[in-house]
């Protein structure tokens, strides 16, 4: 029988700290809440006990951050797509945002298995002052242990409610895609990060986004393995996107970028959640 999981997670401000409030039905659940930084920021490990999707799975995920709370999520590893004849596996996240509201999404990679039929969507309601970062890493099959995506696709599905909207789908078959020059260019590892502002970011703002993105892109020794850039779509998002041949070099890029957003644009310590230094 195919998993249907829900978790709804509220952050809100209470007697001057972010507190996690949740909700769940099925094997989908918030592991635990830590203040590594204090009481301001609320980090949260989203779990997944059966630790992969399969067809007919689907992973509903609902994040509401009120006025003036700031939330991390992330996940204790990868999320796996293994194989399916049937049914497609679904993992979709709709975050809401309020007023002057800050959330950090930044789960880990997810593995596509060959013969996956996978769909991941990330939808993202900001109020005017709230802003957001994350990131979606995707794996296409698993090089190192000689599976390699031959089969199967994906669905990813990224938006910013009224601004910024990225859907597309890779499929296995697709060579001109998989390998072409104006595709994937034979990697098989996509990484997108992004910055998203429910007001428009200031001209400065947004440029200094793009230069500490660049800045890394340019200084850091795993970005020789990748193809990144950054480029600003919108008044109301920063995007940097890598290629790389596999996981590793793509999300160190992503997470010293991270850390320099963080101190550039947020004032707070460039910290990693504890869990990534295991």
């Amino acid at each position: 029988m195919p998993w249907h999981a829900r978790l709804s997670l509220n952050l809100r401000v209470e007697a001057g700290r972010t507190v996690a409030r949740f909700e769940h039905e099925g094997p989908l659940r918030i592991l635990q809440s830590l203040y590594p930084e204090g009481d301001a920021v609320c980090h949260n490990v989203l779990v997944h006990p059966p630790g992969g999707l399969v067809g007919g799975d689907v992973l509903d995920l609902r994040v509401h951050v009120d006025a003036g709370a700031h939330g991390l999520v992330t996940t204790p590893g990868a999320s796996r797509f293994y194989r399916s004849d049937g049914e497609a596996a679904v993992q979709q996240a709709r975050l809401r945002l309020e007023a002057n509201a800050r959330l950090e999404w930044f789960p880990l990679e997810s593995l596509y298995y060959s013969g996956c039929r996978a769909e991941n969507h990330a939808v993202f309601d900001l109020a005017p002052g709230a802003e957001a970062m994350g990131w979606d890493v995707m794996a296409l099959g698993l090089p190192q242990a000689r599976q390699p995506f031959v089969q199967g696709s994906v669905l990813q599905h990224l938006q910013l409610d009224n601004a910024w909207l990225e859907r597309g789908r890779i499929d296995a078959h697709d060579t001109r895609l998989m390998d072409g020059p104006l595709g994937l260019a034979g990697h098989r590892c996509m990484a997108t990060m992004f910055l998203l502002a429910g007001s428009a970011l200031p001209r400065a703002r947004r440029d200094r986004a793009l230069d500490v993105a660049r800045a890394c892109i340019d200084a850091q020794p795993q970005a020789q393995a990748c193809i990144a850039g950054a480029t600003a779509p919108d008044a109301r998002v920063v995007v940097v996107r890598a290629l790389a041949p596999l996981v590793e070099p793509a999300l160190l890029l992503l997470k010293a970028i991270r850390a320099t957003w963080r101190t550039e644009l947020w004032n707070l310590s460039a910290a990693a959640p504890r869990g990534w230094a295991l």
